[in-house]
């Protein structure tokens, strides 16, 4: 297994870890892009309102998985969720998620 294949087994290990503690799952694209297909039961907000709303995502307590559609802008949500004291993994794609979760 080479260098990046660890990576990002070793991040679907974590992913797979957060999912059974009971993660919920942070959508963080555009409403267009989760109105054209999202993983059932997941919570939108758009990366550019995440600031706003870090109080209502602290209030659920439990992991956060986040994707967006390539894992660029879910890298930069799970920071800032770090930053502010909650337990955030970059899940990256969207559709990667939906098919490690098996949803």
């Amino acid at each position: 297994m080479g260098f990046l294949g660890f990576l990002f087994s070793n991040r679907d290990k974590k992913i797979q870890d957060f999912h059974l503690r009971g993660a919920m799952l942070l959508d963080v694209r555009t409403k267009r892009e989760y109105d054209s297909g999202a993983i059932d039961g997941s919570k939108h907000i758009p990366l550019q309102e995440l600031h706003n709303r870090v109080n209502e995502i602290k209030k659920h307590k439990k992991p956060i998985i986040v994707y967006c559609q390539s894992g660029v802008r879910s890298a930069k949500a799970a920071k800032f969720l770090t930053l502010n004291n909650i337990e955030a993994i970059n899940g990256g794609s969207w559709k990667r998620v939906k098919t490690l979760l098996g949803k």
